[in-house]
């Protein structure tokens, strides 16, 4: 295993909500992300993957717990930490006022380029993903494809150490779906770490240094897909999940009867 780049250490994320029994999305969440892999977090719904993604992109505040950023506390140098990552949304968020060329630039001066900069690094962008001829057109003229993949170009602007792709290709034709993987797997030679969240077991299977099955806001597996189909003696990685997700819910079950006893 390679050089550490984050240490998510004992996190966890409760809900309060008024006249409600508390809600514990994470429950002592820990794990390691490495520098230069494809990390895959799967779950299924209400597993707590989106609540992760959010709290590692510091969109919102954990509970407790910590993340550490070469061995220091992200909270202790949040605009440092900040700068080393990028966030692709589920839900594409672009600003119908700008063309794509304006939206790259804008985004990489929010990261403190100078115009110059910007601009020069929105051409190479838009070269490196194939966008080139789209730069002065609005968001509503592309295919969800070249949408979602303008929403990576987007995401590396300011060259991120570590991106999180948040269902990148939900949605999206198998031969759409392929195209971005190999977006993705560039991003990986380019040294870039992803965490990647997906309902795709294949999607995972294919571009996954390591996966992590997460359940009922706990961290139930993390190893490579290889070591899980040995050791769950299967031959895809949905068959592991399936199995997986079926004896936890057993568990869960068992839990809330002893409970409610």
């Amino acid at each position: 295993m390679g050089r550490k780049l984050l240490e998510v250490n004992n996190i966890t994320k409760s809900y309060h909500p008024k006249g409600r029994p508390i809600i514990e999305a994470l429950k002592g969440v820990s794990f390691d992300i490495v520098q230069g892999e494809i990390l895959g977090l799967l779950g299924v719904n209400g597993a707590g993957k989106s609540t992760l993604s959010s709290i590692l992109c510091t969109l919102h505040p954990q509970t407790s717990g910590h993340i550490y950023w070469n061995d220091v506390s992200i909270h202790d140098n949040l605009l440092a930490y900040r700068r080393i990552f990028g966030y692709c949304p589920q839900h594409p968020n672009l600003d119908k006022e700008l063309t794509l060329g304006e939206s790259l630039v804008f985004a990489g001066r929010c990261y403190g380029m100078s115009r110059d900069e910007a601009q020069m690094r929105a051409e190479e962008v838009m070269t490196e993903f194939q966008l080139g001829r789209y730069a002065q057109s609005s968001p509503d003229e592309l295919s969800g494809g070249y949408r979602q993949r303008f929403l990576i170009a987007r995401t590396v602007m300011h060259r991120p150490q570590f991106v999180v792709l948040d269902e990148p290709t939900v949605g999206l034709d198998p031969h759409v779906r392929h195209a971005l993987w190999e977006t993705i797997r560039e991003l990986k030679k380019q040294g870039t770490t992803v965490l990647l969240t997906t309902h795709y077991l294949d999607e995972a299977e294919v571009l996954s240094d390591r996966v992590c099955f997460i359940h009922g806001g706990e961290i139930k597996l993390i190893d490579t897909p290889k070591a899980l189909l040995e050791k769950y003696k299967k031959t895809r990685l949905e068959e592991v999940f399936l199995e997986f997700v079926d004896d936890n819910s057993v568990e869960i079950f068992k839990t809330e009867d002893a409970n409610a006893e």
